[in-house]
């Protein structure tokens, strides 16, 4: 289809119920949402960049624009020219001078060159935003790919049904950083999809317990300008362009089928792949941002504006612009790219950032807002994992322990209080409810302690090695004078800031880091490691390396072999997870009776092995305790916890207990004798009554 022949090949009417571009036989059917547009150009190219055709929509059906260009063929490249007003302050800017991305391309071609006419107002000088720039910006953007059908086939096998959520371990990751410097993987593979297939990667998964990959964002997104102009790249991704494609930077030798294969052979091991989602914003950023796809599509439909001042965006994810997430088409957009991921990608479940976002109403987040119940009512995704983010930066934006079932959350509130306790901040009482499940956060609405995503460490924020090596963040490679990030992080500086030669204090940050995880991994409800933690991996000090794609954000497995310690004691502490049944209980524990013998499901015990009193759980300097944890099945559980700036010696209990594991180094020939600031393990493998 070139030459004057294409040129003059007319349109037909497309299919309007079928958004985004679609090839037959004999040619392709295109349909896009633009509510407010007059009129909407196709543009085609081929793969060299070179136009090959270009005429309008010639059908519109309410908000859908819709035609079936004959002789269009997969592997063509498209894109849309939206003509309409261009009234700034009414919330309208479309420019046909820009080339329009297809919200619901499926694969993209090339990334964005920044260049001043990608932006569809004239850059610089008051108001600039009010100023139509008419450059042309196809030479500068990327265009959507048409797909053969074929192309859109899952991956052959089925996708093995979910494990019950309480057995999971969730193992946090970022795509290209895992295995970028990973010498146990094929060199054309790392840092791409094929790599999460290889099989010494999965070994390494499995011997760590891990039961999920929750991978950083994979759906195409943009590298800032201020960024590239750092000679830098946004590196965590959380800059969505195209919710339906792939990051093609993140796509091997075998491209999309190779993909779809890795995920597959993951889910064959045993270990569920979870990808995180953004759908609360998207790159074009604020009104000074690009004009890439939605702005010039129908900025006042995608986006929510101020009511007072439609020039202007709601801020609500702090990153320029917000998704609206209350217009029927924007919510059937996310809904369809999530719906692709499942049935097409065959993936096991999404995160959801900033989910606070997603579910604000004009009148404040809603656990009943549009989004969410599409989600719970939706027979596809309401089978698979749902994981939120509770929070944003805008008004009324924590909502940690306000999601309806089945959604679980992340929970700061762990990591906060667990990071506090063993820093020496609080006492027994802070630290008491987290280790069973934060039923204070979860137990309304009748949800489980599966509700709790549990973390010490996670991408944002400072690695498990870095929490006791430095006092606060070291962030000036971010080019931003040290001004990003958290700067309330929960440090646990052990010894003079930086890293040290110095073995005893080595060791010491090393049992701290220990007593953390074991604290995650014991505790009721779900929990999740960073990638990397398992070899006590650093980043210098550094809270927030999104735009560090380089050797400060990918995981040096080199010290692995040097020192395999941690990922042991992990190893250990997953295994001791999945034996005890008392230690991933499905219900919340009140100490109601067990059925077999009426020993109540959860214990608390002082030192002496007396009941704490409520003068002990009031008293912050209360920090050395235990509990028992008993299941109606398997071996008793207890954790004695010593957070007290000395040894403390506790009542032996009564039976065969055998103390499993202990983050103390040494560890105390005494089981019952435990070290400052250490967590010891112990089971009875027979309950005296059974």
């Amino acid at each position: 289809m070139t030459g004057d022949r294409g040129k003059r090949r007319r349109m037909e009417p497309g299919e309007p119920t079928r958004l985004g571009a679609w090839a037959d036989p004999e040619g392709v059917s295109f349909s896009l949402f633009a509510a407010a547009a007059e009129r909407i150009e196709l543009q085609l190219f081929d793969a060299r960049g070179a136009e090959i055709w270009r005429g309008d929509l010639p059908e519109r059906d309410g908000a859908v624009w819709h035609g079936r260009l004959p002789g269009a063929a997969p592997g063509m490249r498209y894109g849309y020219r939206a003509h309409g007003p261009w009234a700034p302050e009414r919330g309208l800017r479309f420019n046909p001078a820009k080339l329009l991305l297809d919200p619901y391309a499926r694969r993209l071609d090339g990334e964005i060159r920044w260049n001043d006419a990608v932006h569809g107002h004239v850059r610089g000088g008051p108001e600039a935003d009010l100023r139509r720039d008419d450059r042309d910006s196809a030479p500068f953007v990327p265009r959507g790919v048409i797909l053969a059908p074929e192309e859109e086939r899952p991956a052959p096998g089925e996708r093995p049904p979910l494990r019950p959520f309480a057995e999971s371990v969730i193992y946090e990751a970022h795509l290209k950083g895992l295995t970028q410097l990973d010498p146990g993987v094929a060199p054309q593979v790392r840092g791409n999809f094929e790599a999460l297939g290889d099989p010494r990667l999965i070994e390494r998964l499995l011997r760590l317990g891990v039961t999920a990959v929750e991978l950083l964002p994979v759906q195409s997104f943009l590298d800032d300008r201020f960024l590239v102009e750092k000679g830098l790249r946004n590196y965590w991704g959380y800059n969505s362009l195209g919710f339906f494609a792939p990051m093609e930077r993140y796509l091997g030798p075998g491209g999309v089928p190779a993909a779809k294969a890795a995920i597959r052979a993951l889910q064959a091991a045993g270990i569920e792949v979870i990808l995180d989602v953004v759908y609360n914003h998207s790159a074009e950023s604020d009104e000074l941002g690009p004009t890439l796809s939605f702005r010039g599509l129908d900025n006042a439909a995608y986006y929510r504006l101020k009511p007072e001042n439609p020039r202007f965006y709601l801020n609500d994810a702090g990153t320029g612009n917000t998704l609206n997430l209350a217009h029927p088409f924007v919510t059937r957009l996310v809904m369809d790219s999530l719906r692709l991921w499942v049935e097409v990608w065959g993936v096991d479940g999404f995160r959801f950032d900033l989910a606070t976002t997603l579910a604000r109403m004009p009148e404040g987040w809603s656990p009943d807002a549009p989004f969410l119940t599409a989600l719970r009512q939706d027979p596809v995704l309401n089978r698979v994992r749902l994981i939120v983010e509770p929070w944003d930066v805008g008004w009324g934006g924590y909502q940690v322990g306000s999601y309806p079932v089945p959604f679980a959350e992340w929970n700061d509130q762990f990591r906060d209080e667990t990071r506090r306790f063993w820093r020496g901040d609080v006492g027994a009482a802070r630290l008491a409810p987290r280790l069973l499940g934060s039923a204070d956060i979860y137990a309304s609405r009748g949800r489980r302690p599966q509700a709790a995503v549990n973390f010490v460490t996670a991408h944002d924020g400072i690695t498990l090695a870095d929490l006791t090596r430095y006092g606060a963040k070291r962030n000036q490679a971010n080019g931003e004078e040290n001004r990003d990030g958290n700067g309330g992080e929960i440090n646990l500086l052990i010894g003079p800031d930086g890293p040290t030669r110095d073995p005893e204090l080595e060791a010491r940050r090393r049992a701290r880091a220990r007593a953390l995880l074991a604290t995650l991994l014991l505790s009721q409800g779900v929990p999740m490691l960073l990638a990397g933690d398992e070899i006590l991996r650093s980043q210098q000090g550094n809270n927030n390396a999104y735009p560090q794609d380089n050797a400060l954000g990918w995981i040096d497995w080199s010290a692995e072999d040097q020192d395999p310690s941690m990922a042991d004691f992990i190893a250990r502490l997953t295994a001791l997870r999945r034996e005890t049944p008392a230690l991933r209980q499905k219900r919340f524990l009140h100490g109601e009776p067990r059925a077999r013998d009426g020993a109540p499901n959860v214990s608390w015990l002082r030192p002496d092995g007396a009941e704490p009193s409520p003068e002990d759980w009031n008293a912050p300097e209360f920090r050395a305790f235990g509990l028992i944890l008993r299941a109606e099945e398997g071996p008793d559980a207890a954790i004695l916890i010593n957070g007290a700036a000395g040894p403390v010696a506790f009542a032996p209990l009564a039976g065969a207990w055998r103390r499993e594991i202990s983050t103390a180094d040494p560890v105390p020939p005494d089981p019952w004798l435990l070290a400052p600031d250490s967590l010891t393990l112990l089971r009875l493998p027979e309950s005296p009554a059974s």
